[in-house]
């Protein structure tokens, strides 16, 4: 059905002669070892085991084996509810598994284990060398600057760090609210597993149980009312990375001030929020409906709406390769919604299998890497490497659309019947036609 893909777009000649890939072969002769993937992979993989190892072991330290248990059995309740949240609303273009599990465990192991010795030094320095604060002034003070600095830092290092790894996977400030999110709530799966198993061993010791324990009060605040707190402040961050990826990629100064002006929101927003826990009940319901509640509706609103304009712009910047044949005229449309998308796959593997569907995936996956690709150059102006990008994801759509281009037709006329025989190739769909 398509016997050979249609020539490649041609493009101006760029700001550079070469592309990034020559620049990163000349860059290799003389890099060091850190600039390896697989080097990098093993040394985080190696950060991350050793801190999950040693927070393991501080906080069964701090709650008990029974309380650590405890702890982890209702600490995770909340975790499959904001996970799935967020995956939800990463569906238009999905971020590598490897990039969310990288972001879940930086969260509950390396960022908990250093705000934890961090945040346990400074108050104890604060209580020691400073005459005028006594214990009780030192946690405040430890409660409401340093854990929040503390903190919110050590989170936003998995995004910061993703951007710089993986930057080719930030598109926009829903990546960067996706990723965020997912940090903070590995974060805050093992600072809850500390709290709630502590609770539970102090109840233990005074003979506390029912809805009168510190366990109950403990859960309901931290895992019914306010699950979100943690990803709330880090998703400032998270969104101003995201924006000033898409915004602002060749202007450092401008990228910092941005991604600074979030972390200073995220670390205020968290202080205030940690501070309300002195307020007794009435400050803290004042603090949790004049700050929590509105920021939440706020960010997401904005998450929705990035959502949706990121569908808008799958139709829009597709749309030039209906006239060169690289897509069919309803294509652009029929991407841009994720209805059509679910039930191209359902229609690719009713009638062709597992293989037709994940044809349709990827060729999906890779139309909507393409339209933000376009997206990104028509806001900052294309790379040195677009041609040979835009080339790359060209191919890679051509590989799948034996299987995946009848499919989706079928799913934006309305799913009836199935695709003709003609959209049932002979060859295996990643492979070249």
């Amino acid at each position: 059905m398509y016997p050979s893909p249609p020539p490649f777009p041609e493009h101006a000649a760029g700001p550079s002669p070469y592309t990034s890939a020559d620049a990163h072969r000349g860059h290799r002769r003389w890099s060091a070892p850190w600039q390896s993937r697989t080097v990098r992979a093993v040394a985080l993989a190696a950060l991350l085991t050793l801190s999950g190892v040693l927070i393991l072991g501080i906080v069964r330290r701090q709650t008990g084996t029974e309380g650590f248990l405890v702890g982890v059995g209702l600490a995770v309740f909340p975790v499959p509810l904001l996970i799935a949240a967020f995956c939800w609303l990463d569906r238009i273009e999905p971020e590598p598994w490897r990039n969310l599990a990288f972001a879940f465990a930086w969260g509950a192991c390396a960022a908990t284990l250093v705000a934890v010795l961090a945040n346990g030094f400074a108050t104890d320095w604060l209580a020691n060398n400073i005459a005028s604060a006594s214990p009780t002034e030192a946690q405040a003070w430890g409660s409401t600057v340093i854990a929040p600095i503390v903190e919110e830092v050590m989170k936003a290092a998995a995004v910061l760090l993703l951007y710089r790894f993986r930057r080719r996977d930030f598109d926009g400030i829903t990546d960067g609210i996706v990723i965020a999110g997912i940090t903070a709530t590995g974060f805050a799966f093992t600072e809850n597993v500390l709290y709630l198993g502590s609770a539970f061993g102090e109840d233990q010791s005074m003979g506390h149980t029912g809805l009168d324990s510190l366990t109950a009060g403990t859960f309901f605040v931290r895992i019914v009312v306010s699950p979100f707190a943690h990803p709330l402040f880090t998703i400032l961050t998270g969104l101003a990375v995201g924006a000033a990826a898409a915004r602002y990629p060749r202007r450092r100064r401008a990228r910092a001030g941005l991604v600074l002006l979030g972390l200073a929101t995220a670390v205020l927003l968290h202080g205030i929020w940690n501070a309300a826990s002195d307020l007794g009940d009435a400050g803290f319901l004042s603090v949790y409906g004049l700050f929590m509640v509105p920021v939440l509706l706020a960010l997401t609103w904005l998450a929705l709406w990035a959502r949706r304009q990121e569908l808008l712009s799958v139709r829009e910047h597709l749309a030039p390769y209906v006239a060169t044949g690289w897509l069919a005229a309803p294509e652009p449309t029929a991407l841009s919604s994720l209805r059509t998308r679910a039930l191209a796959r359902d229609i690719a593997r009713r009638a062709h299998g597992p293989a037709a569907a994940r044809a349709v995936t990827g060729y999906v996956a890779l139309a909507t890497a393409l339209s933000f690709h376009r997206r990104r150059a028509r806001l900052t102006g294309p790379p040195p490497d677009f041609a040979a990008r835009e080339r790359e994801l060209l191919e890679g759509l051509w590989r799948h659309r034996a299987w995946a281009g009848p499919a989706l037709l079928q799913a934006w006329a309305g799913g009836a019947g199935m695709p003709g025989p003609a959209a049932a190739p002979s060859q295996e769909p990643d492979r070249e036609p």
